[in-house]
């Protein structure tokens, strides 16, 4: 993961793109990223793969940016959440 955030970092400060990556203006666009992923499933069509790769792409990208910007680690996140969510979802007992 650490290549990926050093080459959004280095592709958005080469770009001078850094006032704009607020935290507000990221979690719109993870949103907005969202909303064309889910795009490519609307009307029951099958979708391009390919095109669903790059959107899924946008998406994590820029929540990795939104990591960036709160200096959250993105593996601590993730495994702290999976914790939360096995105490409010207990396993299945079959």
């Amino acid at each position: 993961m650490k290549k990926a955030m050093d080459a959004l970092i280095r592709f958005r400060d080469t770009r001078d793109w850094k006032p704009y990556h607020t935290p507000e203006n990221l979690a719109k666009s993870i949103a907005i990223e969202a909303g064309e992923l889910l795009e490519h499933y609307q009307w029951g069509v099958e979708p391009n793969l390919d095109d669903v790769k790059d959107e899924i792409a946008d998406v994590l990208a820029y929540a990795l940016m939104l990591c960036e910007a709160y200096g959250y680690d993105p593996e601590s996140i993730v495994l702290s959440k999976i914790k939360k969510n096995a105490l409010k979802y207990p396993k299945i007992k079959r």
